[in-house]
């Protein structure tokens, strides 16, 4: 009776432990921050464009937004 008390115990460790290593580290999602490309010319009309620039000025995305369509870089604050 003792034998079989420490196995399932062990077994109920083991799921545990099995359990919590499987649920993975909780995230929390960056906010991100916008600024006017300093670089793009003219109207911004694809994305991809917008994007590229910013890549290049050191951001990790861009958007075109507006009125007057303009482009935003984007980057993790």
């Amino acid at each position: 009776m003792k034998l079989s008390m420490r196995l399932i115990s062990a077994v109920l460790i083991m799921f545990m432990v099995f359990v919590a290593t499987g649920m993975g580290p909780v995230t929390v999602e960056a906010r991100t921050c916008e600024s006017q490309s300093h670089r793009f010319k003219g109207t911004c009309v694809r994305e991809s464009n917008c994007a590229n620039v910013c890549h290049n000025e050191g951001f990790i995305g861009g958007n075109c937004r507006g009125f007057r369509r303009r482009c935003f870089c984007t980057r993790h604050c």
